[in-house]
């Protein structure tokens, strides 16, 4: 039987809660005037269409390409876990064509929660041992999800103790105008401070009242409740 990029979308609808459909659009900004402005949910789980990315992994880089471009954000989050999975167990060709596919389909990344679940174990992991320059000119780009993609991404090498990027990257969006890319800049903070706090406490130390203040609150969770507080009163 042939897998097709259709039949993953009719086993995702089997998953389908109304609740879940009515409830998604809220939760994802979805509405107008909202970053995900016109973007539709069938209503399935992440549990769910993580089942389906399993059940269909053998899915072919064409029929991947229509599912990442569907309007429903499942089959794109769907699309996504099965290029994942691919890319882990693929060889250096399958790795390579993943990553540029990724690439080449950026825009379609359009949510942090699709950014999120692959940027790192895609583009992060591919890079972890070549020149990191596409990072770079993702974070510069302008586009919202593209530099979410730049700043997630180093997530891989965080968790390798490799902290230059990470810095690099959350110090050219330090001052970004939106709430997205401060919770992704602080969360990467957050992380590396949990691996090196006195090299966060370092990064800090010139920048942290320009910073946006949820980055700043994410980026210093970890900290002891007398330093947070120090933080956000601006008395370090």
């Amino acid at each position: 039987m042939s897998l097709t990029a259709a039949k993953v979308k009719k086993r995702l609808k089997e998953f389908t809660n109304p609740e879940k459909a009515a409830f998604f659009p809220r939760f994802f900004k979805a509405g107008k005037g909202e970053y995900a402005e016109g973007d539709r949910f069938l209503g399935v789980t992440v549990p769910h269409q993580r089942k389906v990315a399993r059940e269909f992994k053998q899915l072919s880089i064409e029929e991947l390409k229509i599912l990442l471009h569907d309007p429903f954000h499942e089959c794109r989050l769907t699309s996504l876990l099965i290029l994942v999975l691919q890319f882990e167990k693929g060889d250096e060709g399958t790795r390579r064509n993943h990553y540029h596919f990724f690439l080449r389909h950026i825009r379609q990344v359009n949510h942090w929660d699709l950014v999120d679940a692959s940027a790192h174990k895609i583009v992060g992991s591919y890079l972890e041992e070549r020149p990191r320059k596409k990072l770079y000119q993702l974070a510069s780009s302008g586009h919202l999800w593209s530099q979410r993609v730049a700043i997630v991404s180093t997530y891989w090498f965080l968790r390798k103790h490799d902290f230059a990027d990470t810095l690099a990257i959350a110090d050219r969006l330090l001052e970004h105008e939106h709430d997205l890319i401060h919770k992704a800049v602080g969360w990467m903070l957050r992380e590396l401070g949990k691996r090196n706090e006195s090299m966060l406490v370092e990064f800090l130390g010139t920048r942290y009242r320009r910073m946006p203040r949820t980055m700043l609150r994410y980026a210093i969770e970890k900290f002891s409740p007398s330093k947070r507080e120090s933080y956000l009163r601006g008395h370090v």
